[in-house]
């Protein structure tokens, strides 16, 4: 006969969760309107977005410069039943995504208003202070599951020095935002400040794809479609990685963390061989680096996983993770985006429970100290 237990279970007591809790790297929430804004932003930069909008390095004002393949980049099903674009309704978000999915942390990453690429700097650094503030206001306060991330621009580095000092006060974001199609490679020395800053308040610098620095997003130009454009995420974060790495970021700031968001990860061998033997031939050039670039990205870099790669074989995809080391990703799903990666399916390939424990959640919970 069973004892009958009239008082708290101990932890030791508690039944086993029935399955894994994540923690989500990209979840994006949406404005349901710019007028949610207007309680962040002065008078003066409401009336400048209503009469000049956005300011650009692109053709194209107030879109993207490819067509979607759906609306808003989204899923079908994610467009919440009260209105609004999908990501901007946090209760449809959580009965669509958070809740049956077990998500015990999401990280937040706001693309609207394309605010790491405005030109006009002040602008956009009123838009990236309103947005940080709503992040708090309209998500994370109503659902602590939340987390903000600080948004800056890189190319006003004062403007961004600014704003990071100032969120950094309130304490309640997890990493700090930057744009990967930034004017200059971003290991640049002119973006040094931002990573100094990241390293001593000992929040991680978070690399989002996208962004419109002034330059096409391929090295071979600008492409004639989408899929092109899409595919060009993945070259976008590999030249960027290697800026980094040469340029000597991770020598510098020893303790800097940095994560690529929405990059994938299938590339990253190829990527870092061929620097590894570049590294060997040309050393003299850059004596600046006490090691192999393999080692620094094996020590300072993390990688989120969507889009995740599905290659026909499953070993191919094991041998892929193997390569690139299990305590270097985090799940991400990219909700609600039409190439959302459904936890419960995105690893097509055998995954032993300390390793789907590191993926969906342990790693993040480092990164990050959640």
């Amino acid at each position: 006969m069973s004892e009958v237990i009239d008082r708290p279970l101990r932890d030791d007591e508690k039944p086993a969760a029935s399955r894994l809790r994540i923690v989500d790297c990209d979840v994006h929430p949406s404005l349901h309107s710019v007028n949610d804004l207007n309680e962040f932003l002065p008078k003066r930069w409401q009336q400048h977005l209503r009469e000049y909008g956005s300011h650009l390095r692109t053709p194209y004002l107030f879109t993207t410069p490819y067509p979607r393949s759906s609306p808003l980049i989204a899923r079908r099903d994610a467009w919440p039943p009260t209105g609004g674009p999908p990501g901007s309704d946090l209760a449809f978000m959580q009965k669509q995504h958070l809740d049956p999915l077990d998500v015990e942390f999401g990280i937040l990453q706001v693309l609207d208003l394309f605010i790491f690429s405005q030109q006009n700097l002040e602008f956009g650094a009123a838009i990236q202070r309103a947005i940080n503030d709503w992040q708090l206001a309209f998500w994370s306060h109503r659902d602590p599951r939340l987390k903000a991330s600080i948004l800056v621009g890189q190319d006003g580095v004062d403007l961004a020095i600014a704003e990071i000092e100032r969120c950094a006060r309130i304490g309640e974001y997890i990493q700090i935002n930057v744009s990967p199609r930034a004017n200059e490679p971003l290991g640049r020395r002119r973006y040094w400040p931002i990573y100094e800053r990241a390293e001593a308040l000992d929040l991680p610098l978070g690399i989002h794809v996208g962004g419109y620095g002034g330059h096409a997003p391929t090295g071979g130009g600008w492409p004639s479609y989408y899929v092109e454009e899409h595919q060009s995420n993945a070259h976008t974060i590999a030249a960027q990685l290697a800026s980094l790495v040469i340029e000597g970021v991770p020598e510098r700031f020893p303790k800097l963390k940095i994560v690529f968001i929405e990059g994938g990860f299938g590339w990253i061998p190829s990527a870092v061989w061929r620097m590894d033997q570049h590294f060997e031939r040309f050393r003299s050039e850059v004596p600046h680096l006490k090691r192999k670039p393999s080692e620094y990205v094996r020590e300072h870099f993390w990688f989120t996983t969507q889009p995740i790669d599905e290659p026909d074989e499953a070993r191919h995809l094991r041998a892929l993770i193997e390569w690139v080391g299990v305590d270097r990703l985090l799940f991400s799903s990219d909700y609600p985006h039409w190439d959302f990666d459904d936890p419960r399916f995105a690893f097509k390939t055998p995954l032993t429970e300390v390793e789907r424990k590191k993926i969906f959640s342990t790693n993040a919970r480092a990164v990050y100290k959640l």
